[in-house]
């Protein structure tokens, strides 16, 4: 039996419409929060744990509640939410910071670590105003950004990739080949200041 006309264009627009949020559903990336029981002592999170702030004295050991998965050394903080495939977006606000750093990292890596330190972290650090890239303690410099208020970050699993992004011109500033070899979580960690992380994001056109 054919359908009215006026029905069957509100179907096709109903669908098209289903087709449109799937489709931006797959180009959304992950939404995470910041884990405290991974969260150094120094570190303090804020905004619905999606913030961390950095301070001097921080919390007294025996004030934060003994658990194997926080960083006992270095100030670090890993994300809720791992990853095992497809493309992610997310992008950090800096606030007050000049020396931190931004990546992700294995889920189970050491807590006596510190990201960009080892093997199984790949970061993006930030220090004496410029940008290099680190990986097992090696730098490499990054040319042609400065400290923006606001920087992207886009993981890329099976291309084995991870490329820091300028959030105002929406282009890759350098790309971190990887080798995962299994589930990877957003890492971050901060010797002062703020930073502010904005999950859940489409990946932009373009990249």
């Amino acid at each position: 039996m054919a359908l009215p006309f006026a029905r069957s264009l509100c179907l096709c627009r109903r669908g098209a419409e289903r087709l449109g949020l799937a489709a931006a559903e797959a180009r959304r990336g992950i939404s995470f929060k910041l884990e405290e029981k991974t969260a150094h002592s120094s570190l303090a999170l804020f905004k619905g744990d999606t913030g961390v702030k950095y301070g001097i004295v921080g919390l007294e050991p025996t004030k934060v509640a003994l658990n194997v998965e926080r960083f006992r050394e270095w100030a670090v903080v890993l994300a809720d939410t791992a990853v095992t495939s497809g493309r992610h977006y997310w992008e950090v606000t800096v606030k007050r910071s000049h020396q931190f750093r931004i990546g992700v990292a294995d889920v189970d890596m050491s807590r006596d670590s510190c990201i960009g330190v080892d093997e199984r972290s790949w970061v993006f650090a930030y220090a004496q105003r410029k940008w290099h890239t680190m990986l097992a303690n090696e730098k490499a410099p990054i040319e042609g950004i400065g400290q923006p208020e606001k920087v992207g970050l886009l993981l890329e699993y099976e291309a084995q990739k991870l490329s820091l992004v300028d959030v105002s011109g929406v282009a890759v500033v350098h790309t971190i080949q990887t080798d995962f070899r299994g589930p990877v979580v957003p890492a971050f960690a901060l010797w002062d200041g703020e930073l502010l992380t904005h999950s859940g994001l489409e990946v932009p056109e373009g990249l």
